[in-house]
């Protein structure tokens, strides 16, 4: 293994099932998965941790099954965060600068931003992203990039996302009782937004909607700028438990009709073909029509596809989405599901798989809409290395000597001991000015 190659790690904990994921960057700049474990999720609800210790168990699972698959022993990981706690919300801010004449630096920037951080939200929240859309200098609007211009007063546009500060703690214990930590908690949607969508499609305006177990996440982009976003509070379990009343079978027999035999239209589902559910306890086997099934699961991705589309109304972008819908998540590969939504959206809908930056050998495997957030997850993972670069540095060389110090060469680990704290110590807005240039750097290159 080469040790110049850089690894990320990342645990998606979803309703359903609880993904451990592995991997790295390869020469042509492509993602490789080098190893992924999943296994069913017992301990939460809705995207929130409900059972610590059964999702513990979980996670020590798959993380000691993709660490033994992939050969990468890891200690930091990143994490997604979704669930019915999530909120976002729109807040302008402005700074007024000394000087008209002085031009606009990334401090101007930062503090702007950190600023934020300060508006006021309910007890028990906390603030989770703070994203930038763009700026207005003086009386100049639709400015992308201020550092370098002349202005008195800086404003900004900002998108908040804000979360529960009890639903956050709750994952962070269960990573924390399996021996990791917690590089950074994503927001879902970002993360299966960056696995499925083109670059094209955030410029021409797209909504991306990850169907999952327990929640349905939406995020709307336009101009390549992320505009809204939103977790509805139920997914494909609740079509599951529709089939599981409706048809009066157990719960494993419902899911399995679900994605066997199931269709999101009623009308185009046969009339003539029955499939047989064995009985409960030795009771006579029930006979179940395609057609009533598929009406059954057609009403519930109904009212699915409603609260999606008040979501894109709320966003305000509704008229301006060229690209329309991307579907991802496990829910999303149910039969006829895009004709559905486009039927009810009037948009063009397209399912997303996380292939625009996979490479490698288990490109296949993972190349499914279940694993989008887990994709994501990674890929989030790698700019976060990029923009804190130095930081990861200083710990991969505070591994080694704290290995050498083992071995004997414990002279050393005094010294480093002291730079690893000094790294953790690393203030929010050190690492928020880091991030800054990275952004803008990046613009810059774009630009020329």
């Amino acid at each position: 293994m080469n040790n110049n190659e850089q690894y990320v790690a990342a645990i998606d904990i979803g309703t359903t099932k609880i993904v451990s994921i592995v991997g790295k960057i390869n020469q042509n700049g492509k993602v490789e998965i080098l190893g992924l474990s999943k296994a069913p999720s017992n301990g939460v609800k809705r995207g929130v941790v409900l059972n610590i210790e059964e999702t513990v168990n979980a996670i020590d699972n798959t993380v000691a099954d993709v660490q033994k698959r992939s050969g990468v022993v890891f200690n930091d990981v990143f994490v997604g965060i979704a669930g019915q706690h999530i909120k976002s919300m729109k807040s302008r801010g402005y700074i007024n600068r000394d000087s008209v004449d002085d031009e606009i630096t990334k401090d101007d920037v930062f503090n702007l931003t950190q600023d934020m951080h300060k508006i006021p939200i309910d007890i028990g929240e906390e603030i989770i992203h703070v994203i930038p859309q763009n700026f207005i200098v003086d009386n100049e609007t639709g400015v992308k990039n201020p550092i370098g211009m002349a202005g008195k007063r800086l404003e900004a546009n900002f998108h908040i996302v804000i979360g529960q500060v009890a639903s956050a703690k709750n994952i962070e214990k269960c990573i924390r009782k399996s021996g990791l930590n917690v590089k950074d908690l994503i927001l879902e949607p970002l993360a299966s937004s960056d696995a499925s969508l083109t670059d094209d499609e955030k410029e021409a305006g797209v909504v991306l909607v990850d169907i999952g177990g327990g929640t349905t996440d939406v995020a709307v982009y336009y101009d390549n700028i992320i505009r809204h976003t939103a977790v509805i509070p139920f997914g494909g379990n609740v079509v599951t438990k529709d089939i599981k009343e409706g048809c009066s079978i157990l719960q494993r027999y419902a899911e399995q009709l679900k994605i066997q035999y199931g269709s999101a239209l009623g009308d185009i589902a046969p009339e003539d073909k029955v499939v047989s559910v064995p009985g409960i306890s030795g009771r006579d086997p029930k006979e179940i029509s395609f057609k009533s099934l598929a009406y059954i699961i057609q009403s519930r991705m109904e009212e699915i596809i409603d609260a999606v589309n008040f979501e894109i109304q709320s966003s305000g972008y509704a008229d301006k989405l060229s690209a329309g819908v991307v579907l991802t998540g496990g829910g999303a590969m149910l039969k006829h599901l895009p004709q559905l939504v486009k039927f009810k959206t009037a948009m063009d809908v397209r399912i997303g798989f996380p292939n625009e930056h996979l490479a490698g050998n288990s490109k296949d495997e993972i190349n499914q809409p279940m694993f989008a957030t887990s994709v994501g997850l990674i890929l989030r993972g790698f700019d976060y290395l990029d923009t804190y670069k130095s930081s990861f540095n200083a710990g991969e060389k505070a591994e080694m000597e704290a290995s050498e110090a083992e071995n004997g060469h414990a002279d050393s680990m005094g010294e480093q001991d002291f730079e690893i704290d000094e790294v953790n110590k690393m203030s929010w807005a050190e690492k928020f000015k880091k991030s800054l240039s990275k952004m803008f750097e990046t613009e810059d290159e774009n630009i020329g």
